[in-house]
This record gives C-alpha cells, sequence and structure tokens, in this order.
C-alpha cells in the first residue's frame, strides 16, 4: 500500500551468527547518513505514507558507528522521525537482543508516533544452542525483555525462533517450547532450519538432525504459537483499537492494529468500506484464528446499546451479522 513504506535505516552486520551468509555479502554494519535518513522519510511522508517501519540487519545499532564525534543514536532518530507532518505510525523490525539503551526504552515508551512494537529475532533460549549459534545468552536475552515490558506497559514483542539446530537437544528443544509458552508472544515466527552454504552452521555435521525429528519439533513449536495467537485474538473481542486501513475487498475493509507489521502478521477485517490510509478507532467484535473482525460504527453501537438499556462494556451480547472471509462459513460477530 502507498500509504506504509519500509525505510531501511543502515546495512551489513558485525555479528558472527554460526547460521547466517548476510555478513559474507553486505560486509560489516553501516548506519545510512542521518540526514539522508530524514529526507527519505520526509519523502515518503509527503507522497502519503503514514507508516515507518525501520528495518537493517540490525536496526536498533543505528548510530554506533558514528564515532565520537556524533553521539545520535536510534532513540534520537525516533524522535526526530515522529515530528515529521503525515507520519502516525513509526515500527521497529529486525532488533538485536542487545543496544536497547535507557534512552531507546524510554523513546518507545513515550513518542506517541512509535508503535508499542518491537520485533528482536531471538533465534532460540537455551544456552547451550544460543552458544552454538553465537548468540546472547538466555540471562542477557530475558533482561532486555523484562525491562520493555516493565517501561511498555502491554508491548507486543514479536520474535523468530530457528527450531532443530544443530547440536539441538531434547532439553534444548524443551526449554523453548515452555519458554515460548510461559512468555507469551503476542507475534512470533518459528523456521526449521536449512543449512546455508559457507557458514560455520554448515559444517556441524556429527549434529545435524533427521528431517522427521526437526518436522515434528516445527511443528510442535508453530502449534504453541498458533494457541497463543488465537487466544490473544479472542482476549481482544469488545475492546476498541486503533487500526490502519490498508484496503477494501469484498465490500470490506483489510486493516491492521498497532501490533501487526504489514506482511508478517494478522489482520483486522473491518465490515465497512474505509479509506485506505485511514487510522480509525473499529471496536472488535469478533475473531477467526489469529485475525480480528471489528466495526467502525461506534456511534451507531453506543445508540443501540443505550436503547437496549446496558453498558457496552459489561452488558449482554446479541449476535449481530454474519461475515464471511475468504469463501469459508460465515462466522458469527457478537456485538457488546
Amino acid at each position: 500500500p502507498r500509504h506504509t513504506a519500509f525505510l531501511r535505516v543502515a546495512e551489513g552486520c558485525d555479528h558472527k551468527c554460526t547460521f547466517c551468509a548476510i555478513p559474507s555479502f553486505r560486509g560489516r554494519f553501516r548506519s545510512k547518513p542521518w540526514d539522508a535518513v530524514l529526507d527519505e522519510a520526509r519523502r515518503l511522508a509527503s507522497s502519503g505514507v503514514v507508516e515507518l517501519n525501520l528495518i537493517a540487519e540490525d536496526t536498533n545499532q543505528y548510530g554506533t558507528d558514528f564515532g565520537t564525534s556524533d553521539s545520535r543514536r536510534l532513540h534520537d532518530l525516533l524522535y526526530a522521525l515522529a515530528e515529521i507532518e503525515g507520519i502516525r505510525w513509526i515500527r521497529l523490525l529486525y532488533c538485536y537482543p542487545s543496544y536497547f539503551s535507557e534512552e531507546l526504552v524510554t523513546a518507545i515508551a513515550e513518542i506517541p508516533e512509535v508503535v508499542k512494537y518491537v520485533d528482536i529475532p531471538l533465534q532460540h533460549i537455551a544456552d547451550n544452542t544460543l552458544r552454538a549459534m553465537q548468540r546472547p545468552t538466555r540471562e542477557h536475552t530475558m533482561r532486555i525483555l523484562h525491562r520493555l515490558q516493565d517501561a511498555v506497559p502491554g508491548i507486543a514483542i514479536r520474535s523468530t525462533f530457528i527450531s532443530g539446530f544443530p547440536g539441538e537437544t531434547v532439553e534444548d528443544h524443551r526449554e523453548l517450547v515452555n519458554f515460548i509458552r510461559t512468555f507469551g508472544f503476542m507475534r512470533a515466527g518459528v523456521f526449521s532450519y536449512s543449512t546455508e552454504e559457507g557458514t560455520p552452521a554448515a559444517l556441524m555435521t556429527k549434529g545435524m538432525l533427521d528431517e522427521t525429528t526437526k518436522q515434528a519439533r516445527f511443528d510442535e513449536l508453530t502449534s504453541v504459537q498458533q494457541e497463543l495467537e488465537e487466544r490473544f485474538a479472542r482476549d481482544q473481542i469488545g475492546k476498541v483499537i486503533e487500526v490502519l486501513v490498508d484496503r477494501v475487498e469484498d465490500g470490506h475493509s483489510i486493516a491492521r492494529s498497532a501490533y501487526d507489521a504489514p506482511e508478517i502478521d494478522s489482520i483486522v477485517h473491518v465490515v465497512q468500506e474505509l479509506e485506505p490510509g485511514a487510522i480509525i478507532k473499529v471496536r472488535v467484535v469478533g475473531s477467526h484464528a489469529f485475525d480480528l473482525i471489528a466495526d467502525a460504527n461506534l456511534d451507531a453501537e453506543l445508540e443501540d446499546s443505550a436503547s437496549r438499556g446496558h453498558s457496552t462494556e459489561t452488558g449482554n451480547r446479541e449476535d449481530r451479522s454474519s461475515f464471511s472471509i475468504d469463501d469459508e462459513e460465515p462466522v458469527e460477530l457478537e456485538l457488546l
């Protein structure tokens, strides 16, 4: 959609993750010049973009290579981007589980335009596997996650995990399963390990798992995360949330909440046809697996509730209508 854009703030990577070949062809980490980032953001805003999704191999490392004479970092960039007229949502994607300074955490918490959503690909949580991946330890990771949760109540932390990495034991897998289940990621992706030529992990032949084992572990992790996301969707029913309308399709609107990055996360089906690019408040009236179903006609809803003599917050539910998604069975909507 024309109203959303991915804004690259850096190239390359300085980390030595054993499964990744990016440093070999993209080189060392290099922040895009400050003025270049802001100029591109202003051009995007003037063309109608209202949502900026910041990306890099390690987005939150932005500015660390500027040198001692330039102390500007990602938190400074967030404040500057938020001042650009027309920019309503700023989203952080591909953050490494380090570089979360107090200033950055504060910026995420206090800048209204920065959506309360951070993507941090953790890849695993068991120290045995993290060591083999050359990734930060579990203790280090947990400190960052808890700091974000404490500073930004209700924040959506998205992550990705690699299942079946060479040398991953049964205990490592069980630790990852329990971690995902107990931490409760609102959004996450799971990938089964596949060998990338030229990486150190490709040489870990003694620890390679058979395809049956990898598939079974992948399936279990995916099932756990799907259950979490379905539960989160059901928990939204009755709440008023803000959504960004992406397009109109089959007589209704396809939108996203602040908890949903474009192309990779869930969507919100709004029963009315709305202007793409608009950011509006809707009431969630149903869910369909991970996706939400919502009504933008809040005023009519309140009037209807008043005429029936009960509160929209705690009143009785009644059958409102049916809504068909992708030619599946109609989904029954309920309205508080």
